[in-house]
């Protein structure tokens, strides 16, 4: 079983148990980007993987999604930010730099510039940690948002605070992917990731200092406040956040960002 993971503090979370406690026999994880991991998914280079969601619509005729977890928030993220220059009703015409980290956030920004702004800002590829003396304005996630010069930018949004008050709607922005072929082919190993998970979210709920304290080792970087962060963040995926998964594809499908996502296929555990 090749198993991806998405190298940013959110993520580590659901990772805390095989990490920390107990590995799992003949799983390999690989940690990465989300953008690495969307793309090994879609080259069948991985068995299971978290994806950015918005990779979803691509991968869709092959994998099938895990029903109970997924990264999300209700307003407030912290981690997804649109930072720069000028106030974000400003920047139609401007340089703002997509960090090429993910593709949830890209498509979500988007969305809200055109839809809900009315603006088309000049976009380009950035490194997931941009320099933004060369840019108007940078979206910028995971850890490289909570940094000591991302919060020192003249403005700031928060773009799952921003989607929630234009939408009323939580965003989803990571669900989790099973190979069709591991799922019909490994279904123990599966089972076993799950599994863990699901330790691991127990653990979250019940030794939150000794995670927060070994998630600290593992990013020094993050700036923030782990727990506060933490409590950000929501893992279950409800069947509101299902239902607010859908509304995001149907809106990027009807501005060309996705191919159209009908239907949310799931594995049956």
């Amino acid at each position: 079983m090749k198993l991806g993971r998405i190298d940013y503090l959110n993520c580590y979370p659901f990772y805390y148990h095989m990490l920390e406690k107990e590995a799992l026999g003949g799983v390999t994880v690989h940690p990465a980007l989300p953008s690495e991991l969307n793309r090994m998914m879609a080259k069948k280079q991985l068995d299971m993987s978290p994806v950015s969601a918005a990779a979803y619509a691509d991968i869709k005729q092959d994998a099938l999604l895990l029903p109970d977890f997924c990264i999300s928030s209700t307003g407030l993220v912290k981690s997804v930010i649109l930072a720069g220059r000028f106030p974000i009703e400003d920047l139609d015409g401007k340089k703002l730099g997509l960090t090429s980290a993910s593709r949830t956030s890209v498509v979500l920004l988007k969305i809200i510039l055109r839809k809900f702004y009315g603006i088309e800002p000049e976009y380009c590829a950035s490194a997931p940690h941009p320099d933004l003396r060369d840019l108007d304005a940078a979206l910028v996630i995971g850890d490289d948002a909570m940094t000591e010069e991302i919060d020192a930018a003249p403005y700031r949004y928060d773009l799952g605070e921003l989607w929630l008050k234009k939408t009323g709607l939580p965003v989803v922005f990571a669900v989790f992917a099973v190979a069709k072929s591991a799922a019909a082919g490994d279904p123990a190993a599966v089972r076993a990731v799950v599994n863990s998970y699901r330790a691991s979210l127990r653990c979250l709920a019940d030794e939150r200092p000794g995670l927060a304290a070994k998630a600290a080792l593992r990013y020094p970087g993050v700036t923030c406040d782990i727990n506060s962060y933490l409590d950000t963040l929501r893992y279950e995926f409800t069947e509101e956040r299902k239902a607010a998964l859908k509304y995001y594809f149907s809106a990027a499908s009807e501005l060309g960002l996705l191919k159209e996502v009908k239907e949310l296929e799931f594995l049956k555990l």
